[in-house]
């Protein structure tokens, strides 16, 4: 069976969702190029392998050059000091969407994160169409990349899928995550929908499973064709009824979980 693109590229390529998505996303391309700032080892059959600093222009405009697609995992993944973040996440960012228009790349499938909408309530149902409310520096620069890509597709027509990804591990790590839990099987599923669907333009979906507790309603991305296998229920008795954290546990109160103590602090009196 031929595969749906002769090369695509992954970033991020040595972190953690990269190095889990390697092999999966081989099914999508007779080439992955592979590419981090970090060392990814030896290149496999089927695979390039390219280091890059995401704040290097030309560097970013190299590794870009003969792709058909781009998985975007690249960056920073958790809370750090704002500079770090601005380098990767941001700059990072734009040099990535200028070497996709000047190399003519047409889809983009960019790993957002549930951390733009942190500040809303565990009992809030939040969709695509809300206002954002990040819940630190990380989120904040999702948030800037989701609006980058909105702006080359409605400026230079390329397209992209935005997947706010709740938490993609091998099982959940505390009781939020059971609401935020994503199988890396349904992960691997969604980026092939996002890659494969026929239009796409600009879309933000949720990257979550089928749980039975949900905070995110993903009916904006159904023409994605996207129908999630798993589900968290089977974790369900790792986190008993009684064992509930305190009620006033910013934790608990807003979606962004543990983000919420490792961003930007209140000053102190």
């Amino acid at each position: 069976m031929s595969k749906p693109f002769r090369r695509i590229l992954l970033t991020g390529a040595a972190g953690g969702l990269g190095r889990q998505l390697r092999g999966p996303v081989k099914d999508f391309a007779d080439v992955v190029r592979l590419a981090d700032i970090a060392d990814m080892g030896e290149a496999q059959e089927g695979e390039e392998i390219v280091q890059c600093d995401l704040a290097d222009r030309d560097a970013v405009l190299r590794m870009c050059e003969g792709v058909d697609a781009v998985l975007h995992f690249g960056g920073i993944s958790t809370e750090t000091p704002f500079a770090p973040i601005m380098n990767a996440n941001i700059l990072g960012m734009v040099n990535l969407y200028e070497a996709v228009h000047k190399h003519g790349i047409r889809r983009v499938v960019f790993a957002s994160s549930n951390h733009t909408m942190g500040m809303y309530r565990t009992t809030d149902m939040v969709d695509a169409t809300m206002p954002l409310r990040p819940d630190g520096y990380y989120g904040v620069s999702k948030v800037f990349g989701e609006s980058l890509s909105r702006f080359y597709w409605d400026r230079f027509g390329i397209e992209t899928v935005c997947i706010r990804i709740g938490s993609c591990f091998p099982e959940p790590a505390n009781r939020r995550m059971l609401s935020t839990y994503i199988s890396l099987d349904d992960l691997v599923e969604l980026l092939r929908c996002s890659l494969t669907a026929p239009r796409v333009g600009h879309t933000i979906t949720f990257g979550v499973s089928d749980n039975p507790s949900v905070w995110w309603d993903d009916r904006h991305a159904r023409h994605l064709g996207f129908v999630p296998k798993d589900n968290s229920a089977k974790f369900a008795s790792m986190f008993p009824a009684g064992d509930y954290p305190p009620v006033d546990d910013l934790a608990t109160i807003y979606q962004g979980g543990g983000f919420l103590y490792s961003g930007p602090q209140y000053p102190q009196e």
